[in-house]
């Protein structure tokens, strides 16, 4: 039996927000909504758990890139508890876009992210 499509867009505009969030506070908040306490995060870059690792791993991506936003790039696929999709930092000043990847995120029962595996697709030079 398929899931129905909403699911897999929900959870990853939940995603965004967690990775859009600007405040510590909203950004707990958000990480909470969009991944169970034991929840995981992981890329080229790092592999964290739970709620306050992938807070902080958040918050050091927000600081290295200030006035910029993740924004999705194309649709949301997925089938069963997996989804995946393709996103983009983008600059809020210019449009500029110099950071991008493609996740995959495993779902709970109730439709939040046990697992992202990300993926970095395009990253800067010295980043």
């Amino acid at each position: 039996m398929s899931a129905p499509v909403h699911r897999y867009e929900d959870a990853v505009a939940r995603y965004f927000e967690a990775w859009n969030a600007e405040s510590p506070a909203a950004r707990a908040k958000a990480v909470a909504a969009a991944w169970p306490e034991g929840g995981g995060y992981t890329d080229p870059l790092a592999d964290v758990g739970g709620h306050e690792e992938i807070a902080g791993l958040i918050a050091a991506a927000r600081e290295q890139f200030p006035g910029f936003a993740f924004r999705l790039a194309g649709a949301v696929d997925g089938h069963h508890d997996t989804a995946r999709f393709s996103w983009e930092l983008v600059s809020e000043a210019d449009g500029t876009a110099p950071v991008a990847g493609s996740d995959v995120i495993t779902l709970d029962a109730q439709g939040r992210i046990r697992a992202v595996l990300g993926f970095l697709d395009r990253v800067p030079a010295g980043a």
